[in-house]
């Protein structure tokens, strides 16, 4: 913290309690069964959680008081939405949380304003897409958005990046076990005039590697699928899609 600080909006960061994950959903439990004491317990519990996410956005200059106070309502969104049957970490559902409420934060506050009527639109593509996706399971088409709110598809596509925070493609977007999932990790690109030789190169350094690690590959570096394209294809999930991708680039880079 900046100075060496310890001391955040008047907490005291040294002596912050740290519960372990049994503890966490013990409290959830008793806040669930209406005890208003486990949920105080649950915040100060997890104030350091708070603390390690807004390490990420202290090099914007911005004031670590008010920062702590934003990842805190997030951390209290966390802890009031969080499913216990969930089988996840409390953490692993309140970090992205706790950023998620410091980005709009950030965004509302930016020196670079977007019009109230682009921000209202946003927000009213946001809620009809949200409405969207639980009535049909699957998220709308920049075309279906633009015909539920009755407007222009540009200004729908206007009107969403507008509000959109810009992330590093290193940021960290789930994690299983340890096999972190980064932005670029569901990024995909077969719009390179290059492809080809690197498509030549690729193909003979995974002769040997299995059939399916091969199958990954191709489709994640000769069709420009993102590891959530390719998991909804061959049945598992996007954490063992990266987990076996990681494992058989390792492969070709020693063949290599």
């Amino acid at each position: 913290m900046q100075n060496n600080k310890v001391e955040i909006c008047g907490v005291n960061t040294s002596q912050l309690k740290v519960l372990t994950e049994k503890q966490k959903m013990e409290l959830l439990r008793k806040m669930h069964d209406g005890d208003k004491n486990a949920r105080d317990e649950l915040i100060k519990g997890n104030l350091r959680l708070v603390l390690s996410v807004i390490q990420r956005f202290t090099n914007r200059g911005e004031n670590l008081d008010d920062l702590f106070q934003v990842g805190c309502i997030g951390l209290m969104k966390a802890i009031d939405h969080f499913d216990i049957n969930q089988g996840v970490k409390f953490s692993t559902y309140g970090v992205p949380m706790i950023i998620g409420e410091i980005r709009r934060y950030l965004r509302d506050n930016n020196s670079i304003r977007v019009s109230r009527s682009l921000r209202d639109t946003a927000y009213k593509a946001m809620k009809a897409k949200e409405a969207f996706t639980n009535k049909h399971d699957r998220e709308p088409t920049m075309d279906e958005l633009a015909k539920l709110l009755n407007i222009d598809r540009s200004d729908v596509v206007m009107a969403l990046e507008s509000i959109v925070d810009p992330v590093s493609l290193y940021e960290p977007v789930f994690s299983d076990g340890g096999d972190t999932i980064y932005v670029m990790d569901q990024v995909g690109d077969n719009n390179d005039d290059n492809n080809w030789v690197d498509e030549i190169v690729l193909k003979q350094a995974i002769h040997d590697l299995t059939d399916r690690e091969k199958h990954i590959l191709s489709m994640r570096f000769l069709q420009g699928k993102t590891q959530m394209e390719v998991a909804s294809e061959i049945g598992i999930s996007q954490a063992q899609v990266s987990r076996l991708e990681k494992a058989a680039l390792q492969k070709v880079k020693k063949d290599l």
